[in-house]
This record gives C-alpha cells, sequence and structure tokens, in this order.
C-alpha cells in the first residue's frame, strides 16, 4: 500500500489542479480552457489597513502601533529608534555601530551579558539590537504567557545597557579583522567605490570605520552616545501578537516608567552636496574573472510627482526580474549574467540612486554594459508597449498586499511611515496611483530622469582581462563606451587606513 501512496496522492493534485483551471477560468464544469492565456481570474479585492486604527500615543508620548492577532500566542515587539551613524563623532567612525550592536552583547547593569543571554534562552525570546547609517532599531518576539519578564529583559537592555570591557575588547577585535579583509570580496569593493562616486568621500554613507577609529572606542564613548539617543522622544513602537491593546500599551507605559528623554533633539540626516562625475570608473581585482558593474547616476527624493511613472518606467527596464529588458537581454537573450537588473530609489531625506547592475564574465562585461546602455536609450526613445506597460502595473497592483501580508508587517509598515514621515493617504491610493499610469508617462519620466549623458560605471574585476574583451566581438570596448574619454582606475585603499595611494 506504501507503493501507491505516491501515485494516488499524484491523482489527487492532478484533480485538484483541473478544478482550479475550471473555477479560474469561469466556466461551466467541465469547460477547459484551450491554453492558459484564456485563464480569467476575478478582480483582486483587497483593502489596505488604515494607520489611524492602530496608533497610540502612551504616557510618555511615545507613538506606537498596536496589531491584536490572537491565532498563535506570540507577541513581536519592534522600536525604531532616531539616531545612526551618521551621529558619529569626527575621528570616531564605527561608534554607533558598536552601540548597536554592544547593547545587546554586552550586558546590563543587572546582568552579566551571558547571564542575560541564558535570561532570554529560557523564555525563548530572540532579542536583537542594531544601528545603521539613519535609524536604530531593537526588537523582540516572545511567548504571550511571558510578557512580563521578555519586557523586563527588553527594556533593561535598552535603558541600561552595561556595555561590559570584555565584549567591547572582543566586538573590536572582531571588528579589526574584518576591517583587514575589506578588499577581499567585489561586492563590497562595489558597493564602498559606488558609494564614494556618487556621494562624495566626505559624505557619512562614504566614511567607514578604520582600524585607528575602531581602536579609539572606549565603553565612555558608548555610553555617552547611547544616553544622548536612547530616550522615549526617540522611539516609535510596532507592537503585533497575543494581547489586548489596552493592556499592553499599560505593561509598556510601566516597562518605560521614569525613563527620561534627555532633552537634546537629534540633529537632522545631512545633505550630501558633492555633483558626482559621469565616466568610466574600473577597479582592479585580478584574482577573480568575473566583474562587478554598476551604472547610474542620482535620482529622486520621495514625494516627487513623477514617482509612480518613475517606478513603472523602472520595472520595465530593469526592477521587475524576468521581465525586464536589462534582464532579457543580458541573461535570456546573450547569456552574458546570471543576474542583472535595475534599481531607482526614491530616497527620504535626499535624493536617492538610479543603479543598473550585473555581474558578467571579464571578455564579456563590455559587450553586457553597452546592452545595458543601450536600453536606456531605448526606453528614453520608444513608448513602451501597452503590454510591457500593463504587466509591470498589475504585478505592482497584485503585490501590493504584501505590505500587510501579516499584523507584524500592518505595524511595522505604519511604523516606519510615522518614523520617516510619509505623506498620509500614501497607501489608499497607491494602486489608483499606479493605474493611473500611461506610456505617455513612461516615456516622459525615461526622458526626464535618465541621464545617458550623467552615467557613472563603475566596473569591479580584472581590469586587464576585462579591457581585453572579446577579439570575436571588436564593437564591444571601454575605449568606446567612455567615449574617447580617459577610463579612471581607482586602487585599492589600505583596508586598515581606506587612504588611496596617489
Amino acid at each position: 500500500m506504501r507503493e501507491r501512496t505516491p501515485i494516488r496522492h499524484s491523482i489527487t493534485v492532478l484533480c485538484c489542479l483541473v478544478a482550479a483551471v475550471v473555477l479560474a477560468s469561469g466556466q461551466e464544469k467541465g469547460a477547459v480552457p484551450s491554453s492558459p492565456r484564456d485563464l480569467k481570474f476575478s478582480p483582486l479585492e483587497f483593502q489596505p489597513p488604515r494607520a489611524a486604527d492602530y496608533r497610540q500615543v502612551l504616557g510618555n508620548k511615545v507613538v506606537g502601533f498596536f496589531v491584536e492577532n490572537h491565532e498563535l500566542p506570540l507577541i513581536n515587539i519592534s522600536i525604531t529608534v532616531r539616531t545612526g551613524s551618521y551621529l558619529d563623532p569626527a575621528g570616531k567612525a564605527g561608534l554607533a555601530a558598536a552601540v548597536g550592536s554592544l547593547m545587546r552583547s554586552g550586558g546590563t547593569e543587572r546582568y552579566k551579558a551571558e547571564d542575560f543571554d541564558e535570561e532570554a534562552d529560557f523564555l525563548a525570546a530572540n532579542i536583537s539590537s542594531a544601528i545603521g547609517p539613519t535609524e536604530g532599531v531593537a526588537s523582540v518576539n516572545f511567548l504571550a504567557k511571558d510578557t512580563d519578564k521578555a519586557l523586563e529583559l527588553f527594556f533593561d537592555m535598552l535603558r541600561n545597557p552595561a556595555f561590559r570591557q570584555d565584549r567591547i575588547d572582543l566586538y573590536k577585535s572582531q571588528q579589526l579583522q574584518q576591517i583587514e579583509r575589506r578588499n577581499d570580496r567585489t561586492d563590497s569593493i562595489e558597493s564602498r567605490e559606488w558609494n564614494r562616486l556618487l556621494r562624495g568621500e566626505d559624505f557619512f554613507t562614504s566614511i567607514l570605520p578604520t582600524k585607528a577609529s575602531i581602536s579609539s572606542l572606549t565603553r565612555e564613548d558608548l555610553l555617552a552616545f547611547h544616553k544622548t539617543y536612547y530616550a522615549p522622544a526617540n522611539l516609535i513602537l510596532a507592537v503585533s501578537g497575543d494581547f489586548q491593546a489596552a493592556d499592553m500599551k499599560a505593561r509598556l507605559e510601566k516597562a518605560m516608567a521614569g525613563w527620561n528623554s534627555s532633552g537634546a533633539a537629534v540633529l537632522p540626516v545631512p545633505q550630501p552636496h558633492y555633483k558626482p562625475v559621469p565616466g568610466v570608473y574600473m577597479v582592479n581585482k585580478s584574482d577573480v574573472n568575473q566583474s562587478r558593474v554598476s551604472v547610474g547616476h542620482v535620482g529622486i527624493r520621495r514625494g516627487n510627482p513623477d514617482e509612480f511613472a518613475i517606478d513603472m518606467m523602472n520595472d520595465i527596464l530593469g526592477g521587475s526580474g524576468f521581465t525586464s529588458r536589462i534582464m532579457n537581454r543580458v541573461r535570456s537573450d546573450e547569456g552574458l549574467a546570471y543576474s542583472a537588473g535595475s534599481t531607482y530609489v526614491a530616497g527620504i531625506y535626499y535624493e536617492g540612486l538610479f543603479r543598473a547592475y550585473f555581474q558578467s564574465k571579464s571578455s564579456t562585461t563590455a559587450q553586457a554594459t553597452q546592452i545595458v546602455l543601450d536600453e536606456i536609450e531605448r526606453i528614453r526613445k520608444e513608448k513602451a508597449p501597452s503590454e510591457e506597460l500593463e504587466t509591470v502595473k498589475n504585478n505592482a497592483i497584485e503585490v501590493f498586499p504584501r505590505f500587510f501580508s501579516t499584523p507584524a508587517a500592518v505595524a511595522g509598515t505604519f511604523a516606519g511611515d510615522e518614523f520617516t514621515g510619509r505623506a498620509p493617504g500614501y497607501w489608499e491610493t497607491y494602486r489608483d496611483n499606479v493605474r493611473k499610469v500611461t506610456v505617455d508617462d513612461v516615456l516622459r519620466a525615461a526622458q526626464k530622469y535618465l541621464h545617458p549623458d550623467g552615467l557613472v560605471i563603475l566596473v569591479v574585476g580584472n581590469v586587464d582581462d576585462i579591457l581585453k574583451a572579446d577579439p570575436d566581438k571588436p564593437q564591444y570596448s571601454f575605449d568606446r563606451i567612455a567615449g574617447g574619454k580617459p577610463i579612471t582606475r581607482i586602487p585599492l585603499p589600505d583596508p586598515n587606513s581606506m587612504i588611496y595611494p596617489k
């Protein structure tokens, strides 16, 4: 009987698939469509939740979003903190990241680091903390029955980190080892140099920790940074799970009782003032046989009136995976790369970036780069077919519910909007704004917001092999791509000091 089980299972699955096809087609029983293209589905019905239905202000004026879900006895709490590595003092690059990490791993005033870990493990609670470029984050998830103890641990970490010296020493040792290896991987080199080329070497996203800055960090530095920025006035909460909102609100107010704000306002995120210099830039890694390429320029800021048209334009160009032009041309048609695409990010605090990217063999890098440039030109000169636009629009509309797919996603989406100041009504009108985009809008957006003459082209790989290109296809070369202008070679910096050879 066991031998026949897979066969019976296959028959059952097949029957279910046939039934699904019949139902999807909206036809009578037995009238199976002759082609998948004939399948018809009823429109997706989904109404996004409203932030106001979940937003509450605690007694200490902390804003929180509370989304109840009683299906499982679990609770998730995520906190966003107004801080970031942009606040690192001069000569102390890496301080904010150290605070974010060591808040969790460095113990508290009440618990030694190992004792804190043991308490969290006993509760099966996952507690984390980190600080990125423009925000800090901390989270905890736990069983509902352990709410009081879990909140005690979590807020002890947030309020009273001890930054024990032995853990600081371990962290610094680990960071110094990573710094020594920062020139080993082409992806990290590409990310670093892309930032420098687009933002300038003095912007905070380009200033990386060095051996000197990490070595200089002291326990007093960490304590002072934490005291300055970790206070109720700088927090936004996202809470979801098995609780009653009023009860959870009271428990959180109790957990934060007596925690006063420092009173110092957090400085705004700085603006970049660097103007990128278009051209071809290359970083040599002679020990690899594949290159990484980024092509792009400075883009737009969130709230731009053409944001939805730009989104659809980019999806057609390279943002929609296998349906995009760059992926089809570079990978599917020519077989030059495994992954290829583009992003056009609307920045929150300052203009984001347009970036097309791919990886390819050294010998085919020039050809793949030229294809990307050709596709950028094509979308600026020719109207996209209506079918192509409808494909990306339908995809954007159909996947829209993912922003609210779980209670944690609902709370997190609204907390993120609160933190970044997204315009009210964005989600309610999202799909209508997508539907409004026309092929004329896409063409206009491409012509206005894609700048072929302003492209920065970064190539990381074996430069000698890349410049040789494919001898069987001499029409593809970086000399032609550079248009007679010199190709700038960027040397690898000393990994410990980040000083570049002259």
